[in-house]
């Protein structure tokens, strides 16, 4: 890999959400050359999300608000946090370094932090992204308090929609589950939990058309998917929401051929967030992980930056 000439960065992060901007903060405190790289909006997935009340000392916030804050703080501590699109990630074995490939040239770098993140998979229906924050949510423990009384809409038939599903009945009146097919994809247990509970049923070769209404849904167009024929329910404005789970699809294509992932793509790390090529690490949610929220993106970007920072010889300082 040729470097003459070029400057060789300690580390660089890829994405500037929780994680990566939290792995900003860390590095910086531990004085390593570092930059971190941001290709849409500084926050990621955190910024599209209207209310926020599940975040540690920040009770009542908004994904806006709280994502400013995390990239005020890292910058004001002097981090170098800056717009950029990664395009290309390769590792030179023989001399450990990886080259970046950007827009705006090359960068070469000891080590590197991958926080893209995952994106949830749409289900595609018209008016989903009019709503999105505004009626349709793709996070049950996020937004299900918002929907307390209400009734909710779950796209999905897999274990994921499944789960949420009956966690959603802690607050919800009703819980109505569309089935695009005529059988859950769910594992039988909680199958038989969802049959059992009294607030969810279950509709089978059901797909939603289309969301409509002023700045929140008030009526909802489904489709048989056997028939093909449409039927349409209106409801008061704001008195329903849509939680769709069909999926997930973590940034992990960057570094493919340099970690190890699971069948959905989410790359396999040990608990200081090291793959398998050493000197790159992941954070937050394009890993594998059992939650996915901001709190613990956070802390998977302060333990990447730490390893990498140990991994550089450089311990992050307390």
């Amino acid at each position: 890999m040729e470097s003459t000439n070029q400057q060789v960065k300690d580390l660089v992060i890829v994405g500037g959400g929780p994680a990566g901007l939290t792995a900003a903060i860390y590095a910086q405190r531990s004085l390593l050359d570092a930059v971190t790289l941001e290709q849409e909006a500084f926050g990621g997935q955190t910024i599209l999300t209207s209310e926020i009340d599940n975040y540690p000392g920040l009770p009542h916030t908004d994904g806006y608000t709280l994502s400013e804050a995390m990239r005020s703080q890292a910058t004001d501590l002097g981090a170098d946090v800056r717009m950029g699109q990664v395009t290309g990630i390769a590792h030179d074995g023989a001399s450990g370094l990886f080259s970046l490939s950007t827009p705006d040239g090359d960068l070469v770098t000891k080590s590197v932090i991958l926080a893209g993140g995952a994106t949830p998979r749409r289900a595609g229906f018209q008016g989903e992204e009019k709503f999105a924050s505004h009626g349709v949510s793709y996070c049950a423990t996020c937004d299900g308090m918002f929907y307390r009384g209400k009734r909710v809409f779950v796209v999905g038939g897999g274990n994921s929609a499944a789960e949420e599903a009956l966690f959603l009945t802690r607050f919800a009146n009703e819980v109505i589950l569309i089935v695009r097919k005529d059988h859950l994809r769910a594992q039988a247990a909680v199958a038989r939990e969802l049959e059992a509970n009294e607030k969810i049923t279950i509709r089978y070769l059901t797909s939603i058309f289309s969301l409509d209404g002023g700045e929140l849904p008030s009526s909802i167009t489904f489709r048989n998917n056997e028939t093909g024929e449409t039927t349409v329910e209106t409801y008061d404005e704001g008195s329903f929401g849509v939680f769709v789970f069909v999926g997930r699809v973590p940034a992990s294509q960057l570094v493919k051929d340099l970690v190890d992932v699971d069948p959905s793509g989410y790359i396999m790390t040990d608990e200081r967030m090291a793959t398998r090529t050493a000197g790159l690490f992941a954070a937050g949610d394009v890993r594998k992980t059992p939650l996915r929220q901001i709190v613990t993106a956070a802390a998977d970007g302060a333990i990447a930056a730490n390893s990498a920072a140990a991994f550089l010889g450089r311990p992050v300082e307390g």
